[in-house]
């Protein structure tokens, strides 16, 4: 049996908005096995963003479980909900979220600075190796100012990359960008998928959500549907048919 790396059940978040109560989850359950690729889709409102914040570990649930590769996050204290999301979660973000004056190696070394385990020429060889499977080995030494959108997304992957973390966490990653761009990004996540990388992607695209094997809607802070998609379409080969442009 695949290993479970998300295991949620009656999942709910409440906050206290003045004398109102907002029910931001209403009793959410998934499992997300090792290795699938699943996009997660709401419109505004509809709790997509709360449910992220929890998968990340950036929040707790009022009430449920979370289970992130086994382990039961609501026990957890808040350093070692840190730990937890630096070791687990490769986290990939619609902005990028890269530090401006800081290179592209060094960039992606970040998560690793957290490591007491790894040395600093380890970091390097593991950061190098990162953005080589983004193919931006030619890349290193180049600020984000000195990279197109894409090539930031690609910088922004390998940082959650090279952790090997257990799970790629994406907001959105690809609502920044073009649709030659946005293609290209999801021919890499495909790519990283068949590899056995397991992707949650968050998204309120449906034509995005069509590059996954699985998507999950929320409306309202509930479940309405979880599908596999039948026939995923394959972002390389909606890469080769656009247009060729004279940029």
């Amino acid at each position: 049996m695949a290993n479970k790396i998300l295991d949620i059940h009656d999942l709910k978040r409440e906050f206290k908005m003045g004398v109102e109560i907002v029910k931001a989850l209403k009793g959410v359950s998934f499992s997300v096995e090792e290795g699938e690729f699943v996009t997660i889709m709401g419109s505004s409102g509809s709790g997509k963003t709360t449910m992220l914040n929890i998968l990340g570990c950036l929040d707790k649930p009022t009430s449920g479980t979370y289970l992130l590769d086994n382990v039961d996050v609501k026990k957890l204290s808040r350093n070692e909900l840190a730990q937890l999301r630096n070791r687990k979660i490769g986290f990939v973000f619609q902005a990028y979220n890269l530090l401006a004056r800081t290179s592209a190696i060094e960039n992606v070394e970040l998560p690793l600075l957290y490591n007491p385990t790894v040395s600093t020429s380890q970091r390097h060889q593991m950061a190098t190796k990162a953005l080589e499977a983004v193919r931006l080995s030619d890349r290193l030494d180049h600020l984000p100012n000195q990279l197109s959108g894409g090539q930031q997304q690609r910088v922004a992957i390998a940082r959650a990359l090279v952790n090997a973390p257990v799970m790629i966490l994406a907001d959105e990653a690809t609502g920044n960008l073009d649709t030659k761009t946005s293609y290209e990004i999801m021919a890499l996540f495909q790519e990283l998928n068949k590899q056995g990388k397991t992707i949650v992607f968050v998204t309120h695209e449906p034509d995005i959500a069509a590059f996954s094997s699985r998507t999950i809607t929320l409306k309202d802070g509930k479940v309405i549907k979880d599908s596999k998609n039948e026939n995923i379409r394959s972002a390389k080969e909606m890469l080769a048919a656009l247009p060729v442009t004279n940029e």
